[in-house]
């Protein structure tokens, strides 16, 4: 998992990841079930997520500009620290009784926005500790801790724990956090030139205009929105779509995310073999097409058995396109810009997201749950149209 010729600063930052994505799949299952045991009602269970989504739409700019001006080992450590902290308090606050659910979502709020400024300064440390020829492999060793500690192992740890007792889950996420605090302390970076000190908003000017002006980047920030504009409208109805209309119910709904977790893992094991023989911006072209696809198939049917396996292709097809996308990022981008750049990209992401769950929520209410697959399904389409010819910018980025 961790080849010598990486170094061991990578093996600390393997570690961190691992350790605080453990945390942070625990808390995917005990933060819904804390929300859940407190109220029934829809909307305020809605608002639970929309505030963890919240953060990376009006803090993410600034936590690109602001890890490009300060240590960024040291932000990610005093980060995670606050987020234990507020773990903490939390677990207190649940062990002893005194908490409501407006206290839990100020909680999630805060834990959302620290998580924004960490999660962007630990994704500029891996180009500082590997050699760009390794940043393929690093991503893929990063990218699998999140598979396997955050969306396979994690939530039923955390709904376990919950059973035994909800201060015990957010407990564990806090002793889990605070440890990969430690873990990144440990690594060494190479020293940093000196940046020059400007307003913020220039900083954040600056690293917009760098993307307009950077074909591969720009093309990348602009499918990952196209493409989340129209993943976030049939993925806000999947739950529905899950155990309505595939007739799942709520245990074959968890089946679903396991399922695309077990195509992630795939993606682990064949990414290496399948990068050794396929240029990154042919893997990008190759992902968009079963994008689009798995839209279609999912429109079309209404059998778990056929649904199943889209699902476990779909979750191997955003580990590989994850991974490349931010390997070519990383390969492109300037070190001093890496910050800005990131959020730029975080913006687009979460941007489409929101747009796309808003949208694909419409469109159910007025036609039926299988509704938001189909415009999903032609939005994609008309995207791969427009935006294949660009999709070379990213092949020469590659090349370089």
């Amino acid at each position: 998992m961790a080849p010598a010729r990486l170094g061991t600063g990578f093996r600390w930052l393997l570690a961190s990841s691992w350790t605080s994505n453990l945390g942070d799949g625990i808390a995917l299952a005990a933060g819904p079930l804390l929300v859940a045991s407190l109220t029934r009602d829809p909307f305020l269970v809605s608002l639970a997520a929309g505030v963890q989504w919240l953060p990376p739409l009006l803090f993410g700019l600034l936590a690109g500009a602001v890890t490009d001006r300060v240590d960024r080992r040291r932000l990610v450590v005093v980060v995670d620290l606050l987020r234990a902290g507020v773990l903490v308090v939390l677990t207190l606050a649940v062990a002893t009784d005194h908490i409501g659910i407006t206290a839990v979502l100020a909680a999630l709020f805060l834990l959302g926005t620290a998580e924004v400024f960490a999660d962007n300064s630990s994704q500029t440390l891996l180009p500082t500790l590997v050699h760009r020829d390794d940043l393929a492999v690093g991503n893929a060793r990063m990218t699998a801790g999140f598979i396997t500690v955050n969306q396979l192992a994690g939530p039923p740890l955390g709904a376990a724990l919950f059973t035994v007792g909800a201060a015990w889950a957010f407990g564990a996420v806090a002793v889990l956090v605070a440890l990969g605090a430690v873990l990144v302390a440990r690594i060494l970076l190479p020293p940093a030139e000196p940046v020059a000190r400007r307003a913020v908003h220039s900083q954040i000017v600056e690293g917009f205009r760098w993307v307009r002006h950077h074909a591969a980047v720009r093309t990348l920030v602009l499918t990952i929105f196209s493409f989340n504009l129209t993943f976030g409208a049939a993925w806000s109805v999947l739950v529905l779509y899950a155990t309505v209309h595939l007739g799942l119910g709520e245990v074959g709904f968890g089946l679903v995310t396991t399922a695309q977790a077990v195509g992630g893992v795939a993606g682990i094991a064949a990414y290496g073999w399948i990068t050794a023989r396929v240029s990154l911006g042919n893997l990008l072209r190759v992902g968009l097409v079963i994008e689009t696809l798995t839209h279609l198939a999912l429109a079309l049917t209404s059998s778990p058995w056929v649904a199943m396996p889209v699902f476990v292709v779909f979750g191997a097809h955003a580990f590989v396109w994850g991974t490349t996308s931010v390997t070519v990022r990383q390969r492109a981008v300037p070190r001093d810009l890496q910050g800005r750049v990131n959020s730029v990209n975080l913006v687009g992401t979460f941007g489409g997201l929101v747009i796309g769950a808003a949208v694909g929520g419409v469109i159910a209410q007025h036609t039926s749950v299988t509704g938001p697959f189909w415009f999903a399904f032609a939005g994609s389409a008309l995207f791969v149209v427009l935006i294949w010819g660009q999709l070379r910018h990213v092949a020469h980025a590659d090349a370089n």
